[in-house]
Formats: structure tokens, C-alpha cells, sequence
């Protein structure tokens, strides 16, 4: 794949997930909309009421840990790009860290526990990877 201008691949998985992190909202308030009615939903008067839907519920649990982790995710490739320190390990680092996001969301919308752990566990690992780039290790 070619990239736009000079954005490394550590960039762009950056970028993708941010708008992914960023769109998760989406079928939240798709479904408040449906549950309580668009006035009510709307208006919000009552944000901490959880959602009739399991699946919406836990939804919202992934885009609070998505957003959670981004913060440790985005200044390790940040940093790796500035610094020029991509290479084959940063860039399947990030690839993988994009797939685990997004399958650790899916997959808590289902209510999968164990599948869960695993692709947050490979978040972790990925952004372990990153952070021992940085600091030489690898």
C-alpha cells in the first residue's frame, strides 16, 4: 500500500486507529437513539443510565478502554516516527495493535471474555514492542 506523503506506517496505524477509536461511538448512540426515543436521548438528561442492549453496554466499556489505551499507543508511535526508528518489528507492532483494537471491540460487543484478553493482550504486546524500540532494547 502506498502511503499519502510522508506518513510511515507507524502514522498511519496511528491515524486509523484514532478514527476507529473515534467511530465506536457510533452504534452507542444508534442505539440510545432507538431505546429512549430521539427527544430523550437527545436532551440527555440521564448519561449514566446503561442500555437496555448487553451488546451496547459492553460496547461502551470497549470505546472507554480503546480510548484508555490510546493514550499509551499513540506517543510510542509517535516518538518511533520521529525518531526514524521504524523497521519491520514497529511496523507489524502497529498493524497488530490496529487488528487487536478492533477485535478487542468487536469481540467485547459480543461477550466473548476470554477472546478478549487475548486481543488486548496483544495490544499490550504491541505496544511493549514499540516502547523497547524506543529505548534500544530491539
Amino acid at each position: 500500500m502506498t502511503l499519502p506523503l510522508d506518513l510511515t506506517p507507524e502514522l498511519f496505524a496511528l491515524t486509523a486507529v484514532t478514527l476507529f477509536t473515534a467511530l465506536i461511538w457510533i452504534p452507542i448512540i444508534l442505539n440510545r437513539l432507538v431505546e429512549m426515543g430521539w427527544w430523550k436521548a437527545l436532551k440527555n438528561p440521564e448519561p449514566d443510565i446503561a442500555p437496555r442492549h448487553a451488546w451496547a453496554h459492553r460496547l461502551a466499556h470497549a470505546h472507554r478502554n480503546a480510548v484508555e489505551n490510546l493514550v499509551v499507543f499513540a506517543p510510542l508511535a509517535i516518538t518511533v516516527s520521529l525518531l526514524g526508528l521504524g523497521n519491520a518489528l514497529t511496523h507489524f507492532a502497529v498493524t497488530a495493535y490496529l487488528g487487536a483494537r478492533i477485535a478487542h471491540a468487536v469481540i467485547y460487543a459480543l461477550g466473548i471474555p476470554l477472546l478478549r484478553t487475548i486481543a488486548f493482550f496483544i495490544g499490550f504486546l504491541a505496544q511493549l514492542a514499540l516502547a523497547l524500540r524506543i529505548l534500544g532494547v530491539v
